[in-house]
């Protein structure tokens, strides 16, 4: 298992929950195709799977 993941955001959180637009902005992702290196533990894979559909996810 790798122990950081690159999180790219590929759809625009404009139309999503208010919720999951705040839930992209604490990934660290602000701009569409935008790539962060995140840690790979519980609370980012959580954060992750709540707006998915927005994202791409590789491991680093």
């Amino acid at each position: 298992m790798a122990d950081m993941l690159k999180v790219t955001l590929v759809k625009s959180p404009i139309g999503a929950l208010p919720k999951h637009r705040r839930t992209v902005e604490a990934l660290g992702l602000t701009k569409l195709h935008k790539t962060v290196e995140l840690p790979n533990n519980a609370a980012t894979k959580g954060m992750i799977s709540q707006v998915g559909y927005m994202l791409k996810v590789e491991e680093a």
